[in-house]
């Protein structure tokens, strides 16, 4: 009988040592999941990556100094569902993109939401701007829609979305007809695509194409006439001309973790650091 409880007593103490094994593997010191950090980032010509490395101080020189080792997703999507399968991963997101698959960081003591976008004390944000050509003037349909997103009419819809709108006029159609191609940035695209079934409803008489990409091809597809309004979810760049930019929307980006990750802040500088490759170990998170 002794014996029997022995190796029952032995079993239980082993079952609890595995879980402690379990437990360790995603959680180390309060810190975060132990061991490598999986550098999660965006292809190049995203307009996130573009925005997140130069804010976060990784793009230096006109050069993007990511680490050569992490793990490139082409989309918001991938991005969201690479992390929510990865314990030791950490990527970013459009803060009107987080869903609760995965935790975002505060930055620097400042939780990403709309509020902290619009007051500005989130310092990861950026602008989601719509491109047009340069001295053109646009299709009266192309007109009408650009007249409907950029107006107050279309703010609850962005707002809804989680950003913050920028429109300050109302909205009248022009009573144009026809099509309209919007092509672009992934991270711009879901609230565009809101707008286009909003504006359905004002004026059924045009219809809006969204194609989505990155934002890269967003502004070449605008400067070659492929589309009529570009989406980028970042600043024109110097070099990227015969078109100009409007601010439709401010975004912030949030630094996510998976959810079994105990980490819940960061600093720039940690982020800098992780994806320079400087931080290689999530126990360094809690040895600065």
């Amino acid at each position: 009988m002794e014996l029997c409880v022995m190796k029952k007593m032995t079993k239980i103490a082993a079952a609890v040592a595995a879980l402690g094994m379990m437990a360790s593997s995603l959680t180390g010191c309060g810190g975060g999941a132990s061991g490598a950090i999986s550098v999660i980032t965006r292809e190049d010509g995203s307009g996130t990556r573009g925005a997140f490395t130069e804010l976060c101080g990784i793009m230096e020189d006109d050069k993007d100094n990511t680490v050569s080792s992490a793990e490139v997703t082409n989309s918001t999507a991938v991005m969201l569902t690479t992390v929510a399968g990865n314990a030791a991963s950490i990527g970013y997101v459009s803060v009107g993109s987080l869903d609760d698959s995965v935790k975002a960081l505060e930055v620097d003591g400042v939780a990403p939401s709309v509020d902290t976008v619009a007051d500005g004390s989130y310092s990861i944000s950026r602008p989601f701007n719509i491109v047009t050509k340069d001295g053109e003037e646009l299709s009266d349909a192309a007109q009408d829609f650009f007249n409907y997103i950029m107006s107050t009419d279309a703010a609850d819809v962005i707002s809804k979305e989680g950003y913050v709108a920028q429109g300050t006029e109302s909205y009248t159609s022009n009573g144009a007809k026809g099509s309209v191609v919007v092509a672009g940035s992934s991270s711009v695209t879901p609230v565009m695509t809101k707008l286009k079934e909003a504006y359905a409803d004002v004026n059924p008489d045009v219809t809006v194409d969204v194609q989505q990409s990155d934002s890269t091809t967003g502004v070449t597809s605008t400067q070659e006439g492929v589309c009529d309004i570009g989406m980028a979810s970042r600043e024109l760049k110097d070099t990227e001309t015969g078109v100009k930019s409007t601010v439709l929307a401010m975004d912030g980006i949030a630094v996510i973790v998976n959810k079994d990750n105990s980490l819940d802040a960061i600093t720039k500088d940690q982020i800098k650091q992780i994806y320079t490759g400087e931080i290689t170990e999530w126990s360094a998170l809690t040895e600065q």
